[in-house]
Parts: C-alpha cells; sequence; structure tokens
C-alpha cells in the first residue's frame, strides 16, 4: 500500500510512456502518473521523484521537448512520453544522454 493519497479526482485522460498507453488524470505532473502506475524511478536511476523541480532525476521527452521535468508538466489527454535514461542536465541548459548529447 502507497504512502501516497489522491486529493480530488481529475478527469481520467491516456498519455503514452515510451509507446505504450498510460490512465492518468487530469490535473496530475508526468511524475506523479508515473508514479501512481508503479514506476518510482525514470529508466534504471535510483532517484526516486522529488516532486518539486529540484532534483532533475524526472527528465524526459515530452511531445519531442527533450530535457522537461516530468514533476513539473501536468498530464493531458494524448500527451507523448518518452524516459530518458541516464538523462543529465548540465549548468548550461543542455541535456546530456547515455552515449553523447
Amino acid at each position: 500500500m502507497s504512502g501516497f493519497r489522491r486529493i480530488g479526482e481529475g478527469r481520467a485522460v491516456t498519455i503514452t510512456v515510451d509507446g505504450a498507453p498510460l490512465a492518468a488524470r487530469e490535473g496530475d505532473s508526468v511524475a506523479l502518473a508515473l508514479l501512481a502506475a508503479g514506476r518510482p524511478t525514470i529508466g534504471d536511476g535510483p532517484t526516486p521523484y522529488c516532486l518539486m523541480g529540484v532534483c532533475f532525476g524526472c527528465l524526459v521527452t515530452i511531445d519531442g521537448r527533450r530535457g522537461e521535468q516530468a514533476c513539473m508538466v501536468p498530464v493531458r489527454e494524448g500527451l507523448a512520453v518518452l524516459t530518458e535514461r541516464g538523462a543529465v542536465l548540465t549548468e548550461d541548459g543542455a541535456v546530456l544522454t547515455e552515449g553523447g548529447a
């Protein structure tokens, strides 16, 4: 049983994560949708989501935009998410992924 409890219920929507459909609730962040689906981290990273935009452990590609923080983007119907395994955001805002930039 999770220690998280949803406050209110947004409209049910479907997003895709790495090409697979995922049920989510409108108004939740992408990170929260992943957490609710049993994915406490992205890729093989050891870091759980901070859910407040400070750790950069939740970088994903959202609708083609690389380096988005999953905890800062609300879900909406049809949103397409690609996880960025091993991604790191540098001081100058560049996103480095496994095997280079």
